[in-house]
């Protein structure tokens, strides 16, 4: 009695499996699970790859949402000029013009104001005022042909000042004229000479008969004059030093005062301008 071939284990009456069938069962189950191992690997990083790339789209997208805005462009001008009043400011007054123009030189004249300090004082010099005094009698005020030509080109006044230190004496005078160019024409044509003022401790004898150092200059309508040499009428000789110095300082010290004059006039011009426009 025969039996037909049955499964891998043999029919159902068959007793001994068979085995090589069972392998060839098991190799191919085998490849399967690989293949799926192998897809499904592949797939995870497919699936990772695109995680990483939307996440990376995403960060970018929200780098530039959290990124702050440009700065707006600003226009190349204000757009509104401030505006100021059209105020017209008058030139300071020129304190040359107030030593020029009698309408203008109106300020008091006199010894004390034109001669005001007890010292005259010249760079490291410093000599006492001795005396001064005023006279409109300008002929009275000069010695020889210095008369005639101050009262022919029409001084009004002349302001004279005596300083004195160590034996030497000068006299300052200031002639007063109604123009400037009067004032040049007498600095331009002097003769001698201014006379010495005495007193206040210079005696008669400063600059009497005897032979002195003078000086002559004009600015604005104004000329001075110095007389200087010793207290005790000795005659001032080419090479002494003392006399000549002391000349020198009274003609810088009538200029200083002149010019102060027409400064002081200048200035409170000035202020009043100032105040009439406040």
């Amino acid at each position: 009695m025969s039996f037909g071939q049955g499964g891998p284990f043999g029919g159902p009456g068959g007793s001994t499996p068979d085995w090589d069938a069972l392998a060839d069962e098991s190799a191919t189950r085998s490849r399967r699970r690989r293949w799926l191992l192998i897809g499904g690997g592949a797939l995870a990083a497919l699936a990772v790859a695109a995680i990483v790339a939307t996440a990376v789209i995403t960060s970018g997208k929200d780098s530039k949402a959290t990124a702050l805005p440009a700065a707006p462009d600003l226009p190349k001008e204000p757009t509104a000029k401030p505006s100021f009043p059209d105020v017209s400011v008058p030139p300071p007054p020129d304190p040359r013009d107030y030593i020029s123009d009698p309408a203008k030189d109106t300020a008091p004249l006199t010894p004390a104001t034109l001669f005001p300090d007890e010292n005259m004082i010249v760079g490291e010099h410093s000599y006492p005022r001795a005396t001064a005094s005023a006279t409109t009698d300008c002929t009275a005020a000069a010695q020889g042909a210095l008369g005639s030509l101050l009262a022919g080109n029409g001084c009004t006044q002349v302001l004279r000042a005596t300083y004195a230190k160590d034996g030497v004496a000068v006299t300052v005078g200031v002639a007063v004229f109604p123009t400037p160019a009067k004032a040049a024409k007498v600095r331009d044509q002097t003769k001698p000479n201014l006379a010495p003022l005495v007193g206040g401790g210079v005696p008669a004898a400063f600059c009497q008969g005897t032979r002195c150092r003078t000086t002559t200059n004009a600015t604005g309508r104004y000329a001075y004059f110095t007389i200087s040499g010793y207290t005790d009428g000795k005659a001032v000789t080419e090479s002494e030093t003392l006399a000549q110095q002391i000349g020198r300082d009274g003609a810088s010290y009538a200029f200083t005062r002149i010019t102060q004059r027409g400064k002081d006039q200048a200035a409170k011009a000035a202020e009043e301008q100032l105040k009439s426009q406040s």
